[in-house]
């Protein structure tokens, strides 16, 4: 009893031989290999029966796969035919307008071949030369060579009065007046002289073309400021020197001008 107990515990697997057939049919199914004769009598057994269902199976949903992507194959196939009618449709238009516009340009160039003719032959016409025939010595006299006095008298008034005309209108146009802008710098005598009795000073001075502007104090040193301020004048009758004369007459307040900046408006 000892010994057959032992083998008991022992975990011998007696039929390994049918489990492997089995497992080589099973791969050899998935691959598309058609199995023998001996695999099919061991798969009939009682065990492997449960497991030679799956390779047959898994076969089975291998060709459905194969026959839906044979079947969506076909459907594109079918789509690329009908695209395929469709560009052959569009490329045979095109050859018939093609074939349209070339029939056109011929009979145009047919009908432009006539005319192109009678333009060289009234060109060559001036080329003949002229019949010889004679005149009446009366009429020669009426052929008048040199033009008449009158049609030269109306041209000379045509003449004067464009001429009148373009004066009146140049007369009408406003004459372009020449304009400057002129910052002055006004400079006191020492840090007591009144700066705002200087700028009034300043100020005062009125002429034609004469316009002043924005002013403002700036520190030169040791607390003495001097009078920046801005004008616009009429180049043609305000000159720079006539301001300068003009703002030195303030002896009591001024002690010298000069030009910070001269720009032309």
């Amino acid at each position: 009893m000892s010994g057959l107990q032992g083998l008991a515990q022992e975990n011998i697997w007696f039929d390994k031989s049918r489990y492997d057939e089995a497992e080589r049919s099973f791969y050899e199914g998935m691959n598309g290999i058609p199995q023998t004769s001996q695999v099919k009598t061991a798969l009939h057994g009682s065990k492997g029966h449960t497991r030679a269902q799956k390779p047959r199976e898994r076969k089975t949903s291998q060709n459905a796969s194969k026959s839906e992507d044979q079947s969506e194959l076909v459907s594109r196939l079918k789509s690329l035919e009908l695209d395929n009618k469709n560009l052959h449709k569009v490329v045979d238009d095109l050859r018939a307008v093609l074939s349209k516009l070339e029939s056109r340009m011929a009979v145009l160039e047919k009908s432009q071949a006539p005319a192109s003719k009678t333009v060289t032959v009234t060109k060559a016409a001036p080329v003949q030369k002229p019949k010889v025939e004679e005149h009446n010595d009366a009429d020669d006299d009426d052929i008048d060579l040199f033009g008449s006095d009158e049609e030269d008298e109306e041209a000379e008034r045509i003449k004067a009065e464009r001429v009148k005309e373009y004066a009146q209108r140049k007369a009408k146009k406003p004459a372009l007046i020449a304009k400057s802008s002129i910052l002055l710098d006004v400079k006191p005598w020492d840090d007591e002289t009144d700066m705002s009795k200087l700028e009034e000073c300043v100020r005062s001075i009125q002429m034609d073309g004469l316009l002043w502007g924005a002013s403002k104090l700036v520190p030169v040193g040791y607390g003495i400021k001097k009078l920046q301020i801005s004008c616009v004048v009429e180049d043609d009758k305000v000159g720079t020197d006539i301001l300068e004369e003009e703002i030195t007459t303030f002896e009591d307040y001024v002690q010298s001008v000069d030009i910070a900046a001269f720009n032309k408006i």
